[in-house]
């Protein structure tokens, strides 16, 4: 497991010094990038619209809770939606100090000192039990290497009633996009083995929680979950 960790966090440093690139993929911006999204991902302008409401589904415009979101990656997608949540209380976490540093220039840039960055371990959170309104996971359950400790985690440090949402990676649904995870993803280490179906992922997380909404668009499953 320490090995598969490490692959990961040395997979996304190399993605924090190309951050522009990435975040463009991202946030469905640049050339490059919306190539990317419809030749590798299947996701259309249209769709990718969905993929973002999905992502944030859980987290309402007016949230003034405790929040934590893991992993926070660039930030990219995640930041300029809390400037509008300046009544919450809001954690970032992820394991590469290269993203992180990309995160905390994006904060920066958009003038959002109050948000905290930390480097940490999905499997080993630094926090206590029951502290969290919500948790927010975009793209990042599928490269976690062990992922029954992340949902394991992220459920201990939920208040009760709490929310855990966002989306992640799902197989079964687009040959072109399995077949793109399987040998660059998951060779290069971006992401991690094994990987959910969508029924087998809301089956997971059924068993987890008490309340389970699951949405799909193309490869990616948007969930919203309440402990």
């Amino acid at each position: 497991m320490k090995d598969e960790q490490k692959k990961i966090a040395a997979a996304y440093e190399t993605v924090g010094k190309l951050s522009n690139l990435y975040d463009g993929m991202m946030t469905n911006s640049s050339f490059l990038g919306r190539l990317a999204m419809k030749i590798f991902w299947g996701l259309s302008d249209a769709d990718y619209l969905k993929f973002l409401s999905y992502a944030f589904a859980g987290i309402s415009e007016n949230f003034s809770g405790k929040l934590l979101e893991v992993p926070v990656g660039t930030g990219v997608l995640s930041l300029p939606r809390y400037k509008n949540l300046r009544d919450a209380e809001i954690f970032c976490v992820d394991y590469s100090e290269k993203m992180l540093t990309a995160a905390k220039n994006h904060a920066e840039n958009l003038n959002l000192p109050n948000i905290k960055f930390l480097r940490g371990d999905v499997g080993n959170l630094p926090f206590g039990d029951k502290i969290f309104d919500a948790v927010l996971s975009i793209n990042g359950f599928h490269a976690f290497p062990n992922k029954n400790a992340a949902y394991s985690e992220t459920f201990r440090i939920l208040k009760d009633g709490g929310t855990f949402c966002g989306t992640k990676y799902i197989k079964n649904q687009n040959a072109v996009t399995d077949f793109f995870v399987k040998n660059f993803c998951e060779r290069l280490g971006y992401f991690t083995p094994p990987f959910e179906t969508l029924q087998s992922l809301e089956l997971k997380l059924k068993k987890i929680y008490g309340a389970v909404k699951i949405s799909s668009v193309q490869s990616f499953a948007g969930f919203i979950c309440r402990k």
